[in-house]
Order: C-alpha cells, then sequence, then structure tokens
C-alpha cells in the first residue's frame, strides 16, 4: 500500500515536472522563468540583500522571499506571445538576468515568451521554406548619420533573380527601433508561413527605425532615403501597386501621416493599435498634423477610395490604449465616406501578441 502511495506521488511530481517549461527566451536555459500548464508564469531572482522586489508585468506582483535570498512569485494565466516584464528590486526597475532581452519602452527589457497551442502555428517556425532577414546600412540625409535597416527576403529570392517583389514598409512603435518587427514582431516567421501557405504573396518587409524627430522627418525618411535605398539595392517593383505601409502605435500614426497624401504611392495602408489623438497632445505636433490629416481626407474622399486597395485599421480591444482615439478617427472616417477594413481583438490590449495578428491579418490582404 505504501509502494503504490510513493508510486503514485513520484507519477505526479514526475508529471508536474514535465509540465512546467522554461521559457524560450531564457538564456542559456535557464530555469526561470517558468511557464505552467495553464500558462501562469514563475519567475525567479537571486537577491539576498534586497528589501523588496516586485515583477512589474503590465500590474505589479510582490515576490516573497525565502531563506536563501531567493525572491519568487508567480503571476495568473497569460496570454500567448511575448510580453515585455522588469523586476523592481528596491526601487530601481531592472532586466531579469535570467532572460533575453529586447529593446522596448526605450530600454532594453525583458521579455517572456508564452507558448502558443500546438495547433496554433502561425507565429512559430515550421518545415517549411524560409526566407533570410539581412541587415541593412544605408545613409539618413535627415539624421546625416548611416543607418540600419532590416529587410526580409522571402524563399526563392536569391534564386528568381529575373522576379521582382511587392514590399511592405513596416514601422515600430514608440519606444522601440527597427528590430521590433523582427525580433519581437516575428514578421519573417510569419510572412514565411503565410507564403509557404499560399496565404499571401512573396514580399518583401523592410523594418527600419522611424525615430528620427516626428512626422515632417519621418516623412523625409522614408521617401527620400529609405524607399530609394531598398529599391536601389533590391529586386522590387517600384509601382504603388506594389508598396505598403503600416505600422503600430507611434508607426501607425506615421502611416497615416505619410500613407493618406500618398495614394499615389502606397496603394496598402496597415494601421495598427492607432489613431490621431482625439484630445489635445503635446506628440510630436500631433494636433496640427491630424487637422492637416482630416482637411486631406475631407477634401480627397473620391481619390482615396480609388488608389487605396486596403485601408486596414486594428485595435486590441478596449483595453487597447489606443481604444478611443481609434474609434473617434474611424468615426471620422465613416461621416466622411472613407472605406477601410477593420478588425478588433477584442481583449488584447497594446501589445506584440496583438500586434504578431496584425501582421498575419494584413499581409494576407497585400497586393492582390
Amino acid at each position: 500500500m505504501k509502494r503504490q502511495l510513493f508510486l503514485s506521488m513520484l507519477a505526479m511530481v514526475s508529471v508536474a515536472t514535465f509540465a512546467q517549461t522554461p521559457a524560450t527566451t531564457n538564456i542559456n536555459k535557464s530555469g526561470f522563468p517558468k511557464i505552467m500548464p495553464d500558462n501562469s508564469i514563475e519567475f525567479s531572482i537571486k537577491a539576498p540583500e534586497a528589501q523588496k522586489v516586485q515583477l512589474d508585468l503590465g500590474r505589479k506582483y510582490d515576490m516573497t522571499k525565502s531563506t536563501n535570498g531567493v525572491w519568487t512569485v508567480t503571476t495568473e494565466p497569460q496570454g500567448s506571445g511575448i510580453h515585455y516584464y522588469s523586476l523592481i528590486v528596491d526601487g530601481l526597475s531592472v532586466a531579469d538576468p535570467s532572460s533575453e532581452s529586447f529593446f522596448g519602452c526605450s530600454r532594453m527589457m525583458s521579455c517572456v515568451e508564452v507558448p502558443y497551442a500546438k495547433e496554433d502555428t502561425r507565429f512559430q517556425v515550421r518545415d517549411v521554406a524560409h526566407g533570410n532577414v539581412s541587415t541593412v546600412r544605408y545613409f539618413s540625409k535627415v539624421t546625416n548619420s548611416w543607418r540600419v535597416m532590416y529587410v526580409y527576403t522571402p524563399a526563392g529570392y536569391d534564386k528568381n533573380i529575373d522576379k521582382k517583389y511587392p514590399v511592405l514598409y513596416i514601422m515600430h512603435g514608440g519606444g522601440e527601433d527597427a528590430r521590433g518587427w523582427v525580433q519581437q514582431g516575428r514578421g519573417d516567421i510569419i510572412l514565411d508561413n503565410l507564403i509557404a501557405d499560399g496565404k499571401a504573396k512573396p514580399m518583401l518587409m523592410v523594418s527600419f527605425d522611424a525615430n528620427v524627430g516626428g512626422f515632417d522627418n519621418v516623412g523625409k525618411e522614408i521617401l527620400d532615403n529609405v524607399i530609394p535605398s531598398v529599391e536601389k539595392d533590391f529586386r522590387v517593383d517600384a509601382s504603388a501597386d506594389s508598396r505598403a505601409i503600416s505600422g503600430l502605435s507611434m508607426g501607425g500614426m506615421f502611416t497615416l501621416y505619410v500613407g493618406v497624401p500618398n495614394t499615389d504611392k502606397f496603394h496598402y495602408l496597415g494601421v495598427f493599435s492607432s489613431g490621431w489623438f482625439a484630445k489635445s497632445s503635446p506628440f510630436m505636433n500631433a494636433d496640427k498634423e491630424r487637422d492637416a490629416n482630416y482637411a486631406y481626407i475631407d477634401n480627397n474622399v473620391s481619390l482615396l477610395n480609388n488608389n487605396l486597395k486596403q485601408f486596414f485599421i486594428t485595435i486590441g480591444g478596449k483595453p487597447d490604449i489606443a481604444y478611443d482615439n481609434c474609434q473617434v478617427m474611424m468615426q471620422h472616417l465613416k461621416q466622411k465616406g472613407v472605406k477601410f477594413d477593420y478588425y478588433d481583438s477584442k481583449d488584447g490590449g497594446h501589445t506584440w501578441p496583438v500586434w504578431r495578428e496584425d501582421l498575419y491579418l494584413f499581409a494576407q490582404k497585400l497586393f492582390k
């Protein structure tokens, strides 16, 4: 009887241990953060001399200290995908030494990747033909410096030397940079899978740094520097039918600012978790640019509807900090008769899991 009880308990421990999986974003196979079967996450850090340690994962959790100086906490279940987080040690917010760091929130931030269900392969590396991501240096006349962008070329690009490809130019959010759509966004993996499944056209994706000092500068950077560099060095179709521009949050506002008055250059616009500020904002003269954008829209409704093959607007539900701004902007577009498609992920918030899905949906609408 005792032996059976022992074996039963051993089996339970084995199952529990197997079910607890270190996150794929951990460094050198570190045991923490640890993903539980229900997608709750256990975090741990050794800080024996600290007086108070918290986890900041969108909300703050107080961590508990053991006798050996190890602090731990387990969160409630989290959504699949990548999440920024910090550890707050005696009031100082720091990156977790056990996790990979990514540039976000204007600094290097720890991230934890919560696994997707096995049947959800949209954002996972699969056994399909893979494209390449190149680090490309170009000279910017806006910043008067050499800058970096990341260019995804689809599988077969190097072999199909007579073929020209359409291009998606894509922007990150505030506090991020050109790395965002390749690292946090998994843009190359998303496009690999869509192209392999025949759901998207083979295309280039150009992720560049939109931190150039405001609306006027970003317009010049895109039109005078980024696009000419890409069209000079890569085999691309330079027509408006083969150009798309999109972005998340700040990048979504930049998409509106650059894309709406230039539908002769871009026939596809993707605005993710964004919209012009509904109330007054000091952000990069956003009020002035919003009013100018609306004035242009009001006077060019027919032109916009005729030129744009896709105007795709998305939001992460009411938890998304851009939700109200987006609703006000769409109401203006509706009143003026501007055609657009809208997708609401309901409760995803202002997060990378939402923006991965936005790219997945938008890419399927392009260049058809």
